[in-house]
């Protein structure tokens, strides 16, 4: 069963998924936020389409692990996507420093900044979801 990656920021959300055999994260998209009830909408439409079972969040602690408003926006997420999704268990993936490995990443990619800009947040969730899936 295939599993679903995001990456929750205050402007987008990356979308990964994984392999029918859940071992591999590819990146689907960068959802623009429009308001909760719309983003949850378009999620929940993506979980339905591509058959996801589990459904892992990226919970973005600070370094002392302690939870800003971020970590917090990631709950309120979590907890609007298990009352639109109640069988799909929802898990909240430590995601420190997963955007900036990405950025990272890209910029070895040679990916010029336009495009990292574009992509950056997808592969924030692929990360997010590859590490939850390599534990699983």
């Amino acid at each position: 069963m295939r599993s679903l990656g995001l990456d929750v920021g205050t402007v987008t959300i990356g979308i990964a998924v994984s392999d029918p055999l859940g071992m591999f994260a590819q990146p689907v998209r960068t959802l623009r936020r429009t308001g909760r009830k719309a983003d949850v909408a378009e999620i929940v439409s993506l979980v339905r389409e591509r058959e996801v079972g589990t459904v892992v969040i990226g919970l973005p602690l600070r370094t002392d692990a302690s939870e800003g408003e971020s970590a917090k926006e990631a709950r309120r997420m979590a907890a609007a996507l298990a009352a639109a999704l109640p069988d799909i268990p929802m898990v909240l993936q430590d995601e420190r420093f997963s955007t900036a490995e990405a950025e990272r990443t890209l910029i070895e990619g040679g990916v010029r900044r336009k495009k990292r800009k574009q992509v950056v947040d997808q592969v924030a969730a692929v990360l997010i979801l590859q590490s939850w899936l390599d534990i699983q």
